[in-house]
């Protein structure tokens, strides 16, 4: 595919990181020449500096025949202008990032008008998955798979679990409850587990499950934790604003702490249900006299990674029982379980995750089977959901009797509404949906997988 990238931030070098490895042909505009001279020098593609919004600009990039134009500036409005100048030259299919939470809405409803097909929006995606965090705090982290029905899973094998000490095979024999266990994370190793693979205290363990039966398998590995009913927020960015708004519409009591004077002002008038405290949530005693160690969750989200870490290990150390914390420097997240930071959100990496399923979606209707795919792990492994939508030569065999290629575990077979935890025994069938996790990158149709 022909793809065009306008703003290079650290979302639009995430993206095209992880699309310039694939079979596209791409092209960047920015306004920063150092910024686009060293990009054009690291990958294989074609670059321009200036306004992204401006039709020449766009012109020279040959907009009006790419297929797909994202447009990821730090400002919304040219986000906007840029999707309408492409979709006026010609580009079928547009991204947008918009932050604002007062344009979001009303851009939505009028995408189609702006000719807009997509609108990302970095911090409202994050506040949902810090959400889905705090209402299952259990999981580590949770992804879907054909509309819901299937589920991946992270957890963390924590001592006195179920878990630890067991094989997969003998764990497959001691729950009743059936899931998949497709990748296990040990300190900075990774493993596709084969049935005699053991599981040790502390390992981050990534399971496919039928959504019906996570909440039985979790109290069956005893790794269920009573529901969390107040939270503390650290940093009233956008991320804080939009958290602190739905888990109080979900009535959690929470509390936002925000350093500057006049947004805590702002903050209070837009939360009514919050209570929000001017401060510097980075210092000991506020924390304390703010209440952190009567709080269930606390969640880090300033703008500085150092402090985030910091004020997430003092919540540890204070036994709060889920802590939550917002990181952008990649070179950080391999440092935090050694921390004792079990929880983290990228935003730039959820917001690329999106898009690039976006692009794998718009890539199946020119051939691919790609339907979904999730980046875990630190980016090391996909998952990804393929549709059986021809006849191939691997279907209705066991797959014991199949060669499927080294570091890939075919993890959940999806047919019509039942959800199937493959076995040896299990077939692939024309028209199922089936999830295969792997550490190859360059997968794009089930074919691939097997040998």
């Amino acid at each position: 595919m022909k793809i065009v990238i306008i703003g290079l931030g650290t979302i639009g070098r995430t993206i095209l990181k992880n699309l310039s490895c694939k079979d596209h042909t791409i092209t960047i505009i920015d306004e920063d020449r150092a910024l686009v001279e060293e990009l054009i020098e690291q990958y294989d593609i074609s670059g321009i500096v200036g306004n992204g919004a401006c039709m020449d600009i766009q012109r020279e990039a040959h907009v009006g025949s790419a297929d797909l134009v994202i447009t990821l500036t730090r400002n919304d409005e040219l986000n906007v202008f840029a999707c309408l100048v492409a979709k006026w030259l010609g580009a079928p299919n547009t991204v947008a990032r918009v932050r604002n939470p007062i344009y979001r809405k009303q851009i939505i409803e009028m995408k189609n008008d702006l000719g807009i097909s997509m609108v990302v929006n970095p911090e409202g995606e994050t506040a949902n998955e810090i959400m889905n965090l705090i209402v299952l705090p259990s999981v580590s982290h949770i992804e879907h798979f054909a509309r819901g029905k299937a589920l991946l899973v992270e957890v963390i094998a924590e001592k006195g679990c179920a878990l630890v000490g067991e094989t997969l095979a003998s764990l497959g024999k001691k729950l009743s409850t059936k899931v998949l266990v497709c990748a296990v994370q040990r300190g900075d190793s990774v493993f596709i587990p084969s049935g005699n693979f053991t599981i040790e205290e502390n390992d981050r363990i990534h399971f496919t499950s039928d959504t019906r039966n996570l909440g039985d398998f979790l109290a069956e590995a005893n790794l269920v934790k009573q529901p969390l009913h107040s939270v503390m927020i650290v940093g009233g960015g956008r991320i804080g604003f939009y958290l602190a708004d739905m888990l109080s519409r979900k009535k959690y009591n929470v509390k936002l702490i925000e350093a500057n004077p006049a947004t805590a002002r702002e903050l209070a008038g837009q939360l009514p249900r919050v209570t929000v405290a001017c401060g510097n949530g980075t210092k000991h005693d506020l924390l304390v006299e703010e209440g952190i160690d009567a709080v269930d969750a606390f969640v880090a989200l300033t703008d500085n990674d150092e402090e985030n870490i910091i004020v997430s290990m003092f919540a540890n150390s204070r036994k709060v029982k889920k802590t939550i914390t917002k990181i952008h420097i990649d070179d950080f997240i391999g440092m935090l379980n050694e921390l004792g930071i079990e929880n983290d959100v990228s935003p730039k990496d959820i917001v690329a995750s999106r898009i690039i399923t976006y692009v794998r979606a718009l890539a199946n209707s020119r051939g691919s089977n790609i339907l979904n795919l999730y980046q875990l792990v630190n980016n090391q492994v996909e998952a990804l959901e393929f549709v059986a939508r021809k006849p191939e030569r691997f279907y209705d065999k066991p797959l014991k009797d199949l060669i499927i290629k080294k570091n890939c575990l075919i993890a959940c077979i999806i047919r019509k509404n039942e959800v199937i935890i493959p076995n040896g025994n299990s077939m692939i069938r024309l028209g199922d949906n089936v999830v295969v996790v792997t550490t190859h990158k360059n997968f794009d149709d089930l074919t691939d997988v097997f040998g």
